[in-house]
């Protein structure tokens, strides 16, 4: 991985303080500088599958109030009763092509639920939102 250079002026309490863990750790100040900027860059989509990456980028535009609305959103409660019937049938009973067809489409749609729950909280916490804890989320 090649690098660039890039002149960047800090605040001054922020440059004592980078020199101090720059010394404390035994590395150089713009290891440690990078190494900031790197933990605290908007989060990465290039692990979500292909066809959602683009939906999940554009929720780091989106206001505060919107992507709390994501990240606390649920699978309406119709899906969740048949998904879990369709579970239980095809645990038990053979289920038939259409409703093997839907359970896979039901446990697709709550998978991407999921992950864009999860992006939008990782675009909150980068935006210095507190993300509660799994207690809290929970109760």
């Amino acid at each position: 991985m090649g690098t660039r250079r890039v002149t960047v002026e800090l605040p001054e309490p922020i440059f004592p303080e980078l020199a101090r863990i720059a010394e404390l750790t035994n590395q150089s100040l713009e290891a440690i500088a990078a190494q900031s900027i790197i933990s605290n860059l908007p989060p990465s989509a290039d692990n979500a599958p292909a066809q959602i990456q683009s939906s999940l980028l554009e929720m780091q535009r989106l206001p505060i109030d919107e992507l709390l609305k994501i990240a606390h959103a649920q699978v309406p409660l119709v899906q969740q009763q048949r998904h879990v019937s369709l579970l239980e049938k095809n645990q038990a009973v053979s289920t038939t092509p259409q409703e093997r067809h839907e359970l896979d489409n039901l446990r697709s749609a709550a998978d991407q639920l999921m992950l864009q729950k999860a992006y939008a909280w990782a675009v909150l916490r980068w935006r210095g939102h507190r993300v509660p804890t799994l207690a809290e989320l929970l109760y």
